[in-house]
């Protein structure tokens, strides 16, 4: 065969790499959006969301056991404490939300009395 790569040569390394990229990604995701989270950013929570909103059904895929298999309790669970969290990170968001900003109280000049 020409050019000395084997069989799906190409596409493996092309398929290696997506996948190095798309974890990278998820790593990022999850790191920048956890920090912001943290400082009380409603961004970082948005960013969590979407973190979990993709990875979760494809890491906890329970939906591939037969319900009688020991992989589907155990993933089941998984996936529903994620699920949970997807929750708590709507209700800060909700809560971030419905919270009043305070305005800056404008100072009321005093008039002086003699």
């Amino acid at each position: 065969m020409g050019g000395g790569l084997e069989a799906g040569g190409r596409h493996s390394f092309l398929h290696a790499y997506f996948i190095k990229f798309l974890v990278a990604g998820a790593i990022a995701l999850k790191g920048i959006g956890g920090i912001l989270f943290i400082l009380g950013s409603s961004f970082g929570a948005v960013l969590l969301l979407l973190h979990q909103l993709i990875a979760t059904p494809i890491l906890y895929d329970f939906y591939n056991y037969d319900s009688e298999d020991r992989e589907f309790i155990q993933l089941f669970i998984k996936f529903t404490q994620n699920m949970a969290l997807f929750g708590a990170l709507l209700f800060f968001i909700g809560m971030k939300n419905s919270i009043p900003r305070r305005l800056p109280k404008k100072k009321v000049a005093k008039t002086k009395t003699y």
